[in-house]
């Protein structure tokens, strides 16, 4: 099973190490496959052109570098599409926080009208194909339906973790993070940063006012879901609007508008080096930035 992440205090900061996933039982397993499997299927979208794949890319950064995917008819979605990993740690999933479960998630994003737009038929779809048929069978007892396409496809997702050079020194291991990456996780605590962006995934827990300080500016709710930090560094354009293109550019306008402080460059660079040191590894393989695809 996924070993629920250790925590502990950190300065008086309370952080999170996310764990490796230990060996699986065999019923397990055979869900997160089925889940794998319709991650990457078309056939979960109504025209056949969408899977979850499509805006989470596995292979770069769990998301892509477009300000702003393209739902089922075509059209922009309402928000900057945030990274499937580590979204199992994630209090509230969403900019707006709507769910609490990947599983109430998935169901809410197969039946949206402007993403999936399912509205069962992938179900249908795959009862028609015997070989779906029979491991819906195998693993539920029953028939694929939208209950049990959103579990397994749950069950899958929680497997997404990322473990970090961060995790590593949380546990003692100090050659982990460099001296500036060191000096950058002092600088984030001591400007306050910490206060949103904690927790395991130093993020992804409350909910914050945009702009306290200073206005932002752009459309959207006022209040959101603080996101998470881990993958922060590959995970370009920043915001629920994806209007900052930079990792640095992303640093002063989050400390300017929600701190009230104006950062000094080499402040920025430390700072920046530490959000670093939250890049983690998928199957052995450290993430990436996505390319740009429009």
């Amino acid at each position: 099973m996924l070993a629920p992440p250790a925590r502990s205090r950190e300065d008086g900061v309370p952080v999170g190490v996310i764990e490796t996933q230990s060996r699986l039982p065999q019923s397990r397993g055979s869900k997160i496959d089925l889940g794998r499997d319709l991650f990457h299927d078309r056939r979960i979208s109504a025209s056949l052109t969408l899977s979850c794949a499509s805006c989470h890319d596995l292979e770069t950064n769990g998301a892509t570098s477009r300000r702003f995917d393209r739902g089922i008819s075509g059209r922009r979605l309402q928000f900057n599409t945030p990274t499937v990993f580590n979204s199992v740690h994630n209090y509230r999933l969403g900019w707006e926080g709507r769910t609490r479960t990947l599983k109430d998630f998935a169901i809410g994003t197969l039946g949206s009208e402007h993403v999936m737009r399912d509205r069962d038929r992938s179900a249908e779809r795959f009862a028609a194909d015997p070989r779906m048929f029979a491991r819906f069978e195998e693993v539920y007892g029953a028939g694929p339906n939208r209950t049990t396409i959103a579990d397994a496809l749950a069950s899958f997702m929680s497997t997404l973790v990322t473990p970090a050079p961060f995790d590593r020194w949380l546990r003692g291991d100090r050659a982990a993070l460099t001296p500036q990456q060191v000096r950058g996780y002092e600088r984030f605590k001591r400007a306050g940063c910490a206060s949103c962006h904690q927790g395991v995934n130093l993020g992804a827990n409350l909910f914050q006012r945009r702009g306290i300080f200073h206005p932002i500016g752009g459309k959207g709710p006022d209040d959101l879901r603080v996101p998470s930090l881990r993958n922060v560094a590959v995970t370009a354009p920043y915001f629920h609007d994806g209007r900052v293109a930079s990792l640095p550019g992303a640093i002063r306008v989050m400390a300017r508008s929600q701190l009230d402080l104006t950062l000094a460059d080499e402040d920025v660079r430390d700072i920046a080096a530490f959000l670093r040191a939250l890049t983690g590894t998928y199957r052995g393989r450290p993430l990436r930035q996505a390319s740009v695809r429009e």
